[in-house]
């Protein structure tokens, strides 16, 4: 039997308000192509499918065109909510979706057994507990006046008892088979990149490998976009976005994890590159480095390269503002489409427009860090990170 484990699609996503739909069309073709030359006997989603709870016409459309090419294969499909994706939205089509081999886990369910996915394949059998996004009502219950390292010791708690309960009821009902738990949370030791949106309290909550302890024969996991191994030896894996999200991942192999199971125990882990349909790019030096490098950039991709401009220039002067200006607006190469900009002085006057760089775009700030901006600019307050850990809850709570 071959298990295919992806995550992190965000149908909807926009870089820089840069829409991402060409990238995941690529990605997609090319994801059912393998799945049909290889004959990938299951597909995991490890949460994430949509980038906003509530999604586009267009995302809706692109998930579902997905979908029905999927249900020609012989392939079962296992797909689990992520902290972006509304777990009644996933969950809305489940039903239907039954029908055509397709098991939806949008959120967590009273029962544990109904997130528990027997397989039976090629003379092999795996069971699949398909853990979605755990929210705080899932693992804790919260008291008036608790304190905030309270609330995160009980995060961290919940999630350790939530996942040795998952392993006690396999345990108890399939003690001897091959098993898989799908999981999307923050394990410590992960490497982040920009476009992971804070989860449990800005990370701080996040948990150890061993909090899986020694019951699962594979972990996959969703949430970091950065694909990487926790643990070798346990198999528990982060298989990535399949395209870059933000600059900080531009350097990134995306891939996917395929399992090979025989004789009821894994024979190996391969990892597999995804085809790279799109440069993301970043230039930076003075006015005239930059724009030197800009010219002379002649790589091509089947889409066109996205790209972050950083001039970093000695005296502040309106003329290097306009200069700037200038160059960021020219059509210098049509392999090239800028979509992120910033403009510094090392020595510059201070002044009240000064809480960002120049040319930063308020696309490219976070809530928290422009409420930490605003923070430094506050002098004389006390009790600063008792403030920002208040404001990481109010975010939480609003998901965004």
């Amino acid at each position: 039997m071959k298990i295919l484990h992806t995550s992190d699609w965000h149908i909807g996503k926009q870089l820089l308000k840069y829409d991402l739909t060409a990238d995941l069309d690529l990605f997609f073709e090319w994801l059912i192509n393998y799945i049909k030359s290889e004959d990938i006997d299951v597909l995991l989603v490890s949460g994430d499918v949509f980038d906003q709870a509530n999604p586009s016409q267009a995302a809706f459309k692109q998930y579902y065109d997905l979908l029905k090419k999927l249900i020609n294969l012989d392939c079962k499909i296992i797909i689990t909510g992520g902290n972006h994706d509304s777990s009644a939205v996933l969950n809305a089509p489940a039903e239907l979706l039954k029908t055509f081999d397709i098991t939806v886990v949008g959120g967590a369910t009273q029962r544990v057994e109904d997130m528990f996915v027997t397989v039976e394949k090629n003379n092999e059998t795996v069971v699949v507990a398909a853990i979605p996004f755990l929210k705080d009502r899932d693992i804790r219950k919260s008291a008036a006046g608790e304190s905030y390292a309270t609330k995160i010791e009980q995060i961290k708690s919940g999630l350790r008892g939530y996942f040795t309960n998952i392993n006690n009821y396999y345990q108890q009902n399939y003690s001897g088979e091959l098993f898989i738990v799908m999981g999307h949370l923050y394990v410590q030791g992960s490497e982040l990149s920009e476009s992971e949106r804070d989860i449990q309290i800005g990370n701080q909550a996040g948990v150890e490998a061993n909090m899986f302890g020694e019951t699962p024969d594979y972990v996959a996991l969703g949430h970091i976009h950065k694909p990487q191994v926790i643990s070798r030896e346990q198999n528990i894996y982060y298989c990535g976005s399949p395209v870059p999200l933000s600059f900080s991942e531009k350097e990134d192999r995306k891939q996917i994890n395929v399992i090979t199971v025989v004789n009821n125990e894994i024979e190996n882990v391969d990892i597999i590159p995804i085809p790279k349909h799109r440069n993301l790019i970043t230039f930076e030096g003075s006015l005239q480095e930059v724009e030197e490098k800009l010219n002379i950039y002649s790589e091509e991709t089947t889409l066109t390269s996205l790209a972050e401009i950083i001039v970093n220039e000695e005296v502040e002067s309106l003329e290097r503002r306009q200069a700037f200006e200038a160059l960021i607006n020219s059509q210098f190469n049509s392999n090239i489409e800028v979509v992120k900009s910033r403009l510094n002085f090392r020595n510059k006057i201070r002044g009240a427009s000064d809480a960002f760089e120049v040319g930063t775009d308020v696309a490219d700030v976070t809530p928290m860090q422009m409420f930490e901006k605003k923070l430094e600019l506050q002098s004389g307050l006390e009790n600063t990170e008792e403030l920002k850990n208040a404001f990481r809850e109010i975010l939480e709570e609003l998901n965004l």
